[in-house]
């Protein structure tokens, strides 16, 4: 039996399904119509610093939010792909917490779209990282994940391990902007062993999700202090305010 026969023999008996209600659907790891159109996917006018939309139309101009007005962001710049909203929400935490690493497929397309104008020649890919406690009873880092398919998307320099978590800190729910800063200080910091891969680089950083901003701050210091040219965020969800 060829390749292909097999496949459609195995599609015939486990038909692709939508992967966050279920529905089934043409191809694999993808979304049902419905679903895709309750997505909170970013498009159009959005934050340089954080990707959050805005509204306007995008002439081209660089435009900030309010929050990225109020905080003081060390990265240059930023992206997400969808809002952490609803459907966003639930990916980000069938992925994050629910061993969900089929989302992975889909995710690196969106991120992908969304990394475009953060791209150069010389840019270095790189995870947030997660402390090794966490690691171990989690099993693998969600962004980690991302980063991997990623870079091969986009054809471009990858460093799984470049960051490590100093400290390990308390979960950030329910803390505001000031204690999450405070709390994620000087956590963050590139490995001694990968020091020379951060040096004289630009440096794309990538997180499940971003809402204060203040552990992609943390780990932005990090690659600067290591010697690092510029550094921009990338996160697959970002958490924003809702009328």
């Amino acid at each position: 039996m060829t390749l292909v026969s097999f496949q459609t023999a195995l599609q015939l008996i486990y038909p692709p399904r939508c992967i966050l209600c279920g529905t089934q659907v043409e191809s694999e790891f993808g979304l049902c119509g419905p679903c895709w159109r309750d997505t909170a996917f970013i498009s159009g006018l959005s934050c340089h610093l954080c990707g959050v939309p805005l509204p306007g139309e995008d002439e081209g101009e660089t435009v900030t939010c309010d929050d990225c007005l109020r905080i003081a962001r060390p990265w240059s710049a930023g992206r997400a792909a969808m809002l952490y909203h609803e459907n966003g929400r639930k990916l980000v935490l069938a992925l994050k917490h629910g061993d969900r690493q089929e989302i992975v497929r889909p995710a690196v397309l969106w991120l992908a779209h969304a990394a475009r104008p953060l791209v150069s020649a010389d840019t270095l890919i790189a995870p947030v990282p997660l402390h090794w406690t966490r690691m171990l009873r989690r099993r693998y880092n969600q962004s980690a994940l991302l980063t991997n398919g990623l870079s091969r998307r986009l054809d471009t320099g990858h460093c799984p391990d470049l960051l490590q978590r100093n400290v390990r800190t308390l979960p950030l729910e329910g803390q505001g902007f000031d204690e999450r800063f405070q709390s994620l200080s000087g956590t963050i910091s590139v490995k001694p062993a990968r020091a020379n891969l951060a040096q004289g680089k630009t440096i794309l950083l990538v997180d499940d999700v971003m809402t204060s901003g203040a552990t992609l701050a943390a780990a932005t210091m990090a690659c600067y202090a290591a010697g690092a040219e510029d550094v921009r965020i990338l996160v697959l969800a970002r958490v924003a305010k809702h009328p």
